[in-house]
């Protein structure tokens, strides 16, 4: 979800894509943003030119690589800080996914004022959203981390409805809003009970994720509306490398470096992040975005909270409590609802934006 994704984790407008319209969103990069507006747009070959094999393929990837990026957090957060986790893993992301970009020729470098929008959406993603997710899996299972994320579409749904300029949700939509909010009143209360009990280190960790879900919301935002002329991944490049400096900076002046841990555990968690998460399933998603229908595409918004449940039971063994399941099934879908809505609610050509309220892990 996040993830991851996020995650990080890159939310976007696309340089070859035609038919914008206000009210859609792509998170990708398990909640990594970046965003174009470029004026060189053409229309989308929905598989004309992709074999059925490619396709697969590139969906497998999404689902299991951005799904499956909870796990690797949980593994690697016993071995490191949230801040100098995240840190490392979004710095060699971002140089990686910027000498590549260099390579294809693209341009780097853009005014001030764009460079510095840049970074505060990745400070908001991948310094407020994904340093949260990293801190609650300390306590949380990735389970339960993946399905209080998954709200995060219906907190941008919401948030663009009330703020002026804003879309009024279809029926559908108000159905699945409502639903998922009571799907996260379940998932919460065990921890709440618990807090009640005495023992509040789960419910702070569940509201570290609703804040970091916050800080995904105001990402969102700042990302759509600022509608910079900058290529998706060049934009993404910077908006990790911003965050990644960051949080390795915050992470060092608080004296983090002696609990980062090299180790078996802690490489294998970084290199499956870096490279399946922020760059295998990226990747994935925008080759799927240009050869197949978005419906399908989106589909990946209630696949990888599945994939992090199923990996968390069988990877780590962590046992869900019924009340998760309850909310997982409420949760997915309600985002099903959502998405659905919204993309049937005003038929345009095909666009990256109608992915956009959807997370990305």
């Amino acid at each position: 979800m996040t993830m991851v994704v996020s995650a990080a984790c890159c939310m976007i407008r696309s340089p070859n894509l035609t038919g914008t319209r206000r009210g859609q969103w792509l998170p990708l990069y398990d909640r990594t943003i970046g965003m174009t507006n470029s004026p060189s747009q053409t229309t989308p070959s929905h598989g004309k030119h992709a074999s059925a094999a490619s396709i697969t393929l590139a969906f497998a990837s999404v689902y299991f690589f951005w799904g499956s990026t909870y796990t690797a957090i949980r593994i690697g957060v016993t071995q490191m800080p949230a801040l100098l986790l995240a840190g490392t893993r979004f710095l060699i992301a971002g140089a990686i996914l910027l000498a590549w970009c260099r390579w294809r020729g693209l341009r780097l470098f853009w005014p001030r004022k764009t460079m510095a929008i840049l970074a505060l959406i990745g400070l908001l993603l991948l310094s407020g959203n994904n340093v949260a997710l990293v801190y609650a899996e300390k306590t949380v299972s990735s389970g339960l981390a993946s399905l209080v994320l998954a709200v995060m579409p219906l907190c941008v749904a919401l948030a663009e409805m009330i703020l002026p300029g804003g879309e009024p949700l279809p029926a559908r939509g108000w159905l699945g809003m409502l639903l998922g909010f009571a799907g996260l009143a379940v998932l919460v209360w065990p921890s709440l009970r618990s807090g009640l009990a005495g023992d509040s280190t789960r419910l702070v960790a569940v509201g570290v994720l609703l804040v970091g879900a916050l800080f995904w919301t105001a990402g969102s935002l700042v990302s759509r509306r600022s509608r910079l002329p900058v290529n998706c991944f060049v934009a993404a490049s910077w908006q990790m490398l911003a965050a990644g400096a960051f949080n390795t900076l915050l992470g060092t002046a608080l004296g983090q470096w002696p609990q980062f841990h090299v180790n078996v555990a802690s490489v294998g968690s970084l290199a499956y992040l870096i490279t399946g998460g922020s760059l295998l399933g990226y990747t994935s998603v925008m080759y799927l975005i240009e050869h197949v229908p978005l419906a399908k595409v989106s589909s990946y918004a209630y696949v990888n909270p599945v994939v992090a449940v199923l990996l968390g039971i069988f990877l780590l063994h962590e046992r869900p409590e019924p009340a998760e399941f309850a909310g997982m099934a409420a949760i997915l879908l309600a985002v099903f609802l959502l998405t659905t809505a919204q993309i049937k609610a005003k038929p345009r050509p095909q666009t990256l934006e109608a992915l956009e309220e959807m997370p990305g892990e």
